[in-house]
């Protein structure tokens, strides 16, 4: 049956805990970075790095606030980058769970054509050019398991299960987050198997946390980057 993430940013404390279960499943190598003025590290996805914590200070309302945004691939109900690979053996979507799964065969794709397919900016390629990025915990979800990320968070912020309750949890939980903050809103719910709440618009957490177009980019000249 189709799974999918509920992730609700105002219960998100920045523990970093499911940024670390990742790792540890995944089995992927610490980052050496440097402290870049903030709490959030390593400042970016990579190849290493699938589930990162990003961090923002933010000004709203005259009130400084601190907006936490577990970012991680979103598992595309039609995922683009698999449009654009157009090669089975590389980039698939797993039958049973909806998670797009990246190959090792990845290496013969050009990777900055399925990183720039991404709406998100998730993919990242590694030394050899293998993309790589998160795995929704396949192998442990086909046995029964929740996520690494998700069997770790203690505040409910990760939630993991059918799309279908996936998706009502995550209406319950904006009702109740728009009494607190009118402007809460569901990114992408129709389009995405990890589906956000955010108390606040959804480029104050990131620029690419909603899906972004960047043909439309290109055409006029306005976007992140």
């Amino acid at each position: 049956m189709s799974k999918g993430f509920f992730i609700d940013t105002t219960r998100c404390t920045a523990c970093k805990g499911c940024q670390v279960a990742c790792k540890q499943w995944n089995d992927l190598p610490v980052e050496k970075t440097e402290n870049q003025g903030n709490l959030q590290n390593p400042p970016d996805l990579s190849s290493r790095t699938y589930k990162l914590v990003r961090m923002k200070e933010e000004i709203i309302g005259g009130k400084l606030k601190w907006l936490f945004f577990p970012d991680q691939c979103r598992h595309c109900l039609t995922a683009p980058c698999l449009l654009w690979a157009q090669d089975t053996e590389a980039i698939y979507q797993d039958e049973d769970t909806g998670a797009v799964v990246y190959t090792s065969a990845t290496r013969k794709l050009k990777a900055e054509d399925i990183i720039g397919a991404c709406p998100y900016d998730v993919p990242r390629s590694d030394a050899s050019g293998t993309l790589a990025k998160c795995t929704m915990c396949n192998d442990r979800v086909k046995k029964g398991l929740k996520p690494a990320c998700v069997k770790t968070c203690p505040t409910g912020a990760l939630n993991f299960g059918n799309l279908e309750e996936m998706r009502a949890l995550a209406l319950e939980r904006l009702e109740k987050a728009k009494l607190m903050y009118p402007n809460a809103r569901l990114i992408d719910p129709d389009a995405v198997r990890v589906i956000f709440l955010t108390a606040f618009a959804p480029e104050k957490y990131h620029p690419y946390a909603a899906a972004f177009d960047r043909k439309a980019w290109k055409r006029t000249g306005v976007g992140p980057r």
